[in-house]
């Protein structure tokens, strides 16, 4: 049983705090909720002055920032590719999430996708300051989901052994999926 109840919040980097918070409320439509601004960090007590925004993402998520003006430039880092750390926030319907890729081209935001991941459908763009986002709207059925969560377990462990992509789950890649949604070897 956990002891954890849910995630409180997540906190990453800006470089400005205000066009951060403009572009998750005017783009993504967070409200914004609260903003600490000190001198010194509370728990290590450096001096080290920020502001910290707060967004609802809705049902209870929120996503924080920092700006830190006193140190060096934010960048990423340069061993992990681009696309590897981001930020995914679920949608409702396909049809929103047309709509937000409308919006975002719109605005002049670069948009890859819709990619079908078999279980759900995503696009993907970055924020002001770099960081990757994805959208998303869940499309699986129930079974399908189930047939994901009964495969996870011998994927992890074919992975942690040889390192290479397992095939446990490809159905969900392949084409022929639209036409058989069962998996190979899976009974009928």
């Amino acid at each position: 049983m956990s002891l954890i109840r849910r995630i409180h919040h997540v906190a990453y980097r800006c470089r400005d705090a205000r066009e951060t918070v403009e572009f998750y409320r005017d783009v993504l439509g967070m409200a914004f909720t609260t903003a600490f601004a000190e001198d010194r960090v509370p728990s290590t007590h450096e001096p080290d002055p920020y502001m910290h925004v707060f967004l609802d993402a809705g049902m209870g998520n929120v996503l924080a920032f920092f700006e830190l003006p006193t140190r060096e430039p934010m960048s990423r880092d340069p061993n992990t590719p681009s696309w590897v750390q981001h930020i995914a926030f679920e949608l409702d319907s396909v049809d929103t999430l047309e709509q937000m890729r409308n919006r975002l081209t719109a605005r002049g935001l670069e948009v890859v996708g819709p990619t079908d991941h078999g279980l759900f459908k995503s696009i993907y763009f970055f924020d002001p300051n770099g960081h990757r986002l994805e959208l998303t709207v869940n499309t699986a059925t129930p079974e399908l989901e189930q047939r994901a969560r009964e495969v996870a377990p011998a994927m992890l462990e074919e992975w942690s052994r040889t390192k290479r992509a397992p095939r446990h789950a490809a159905w969900l890649h392949e084409r022929e999926f639209a036409s058989d949604p069962s998996p190979p070897g899976a009974q009928s």
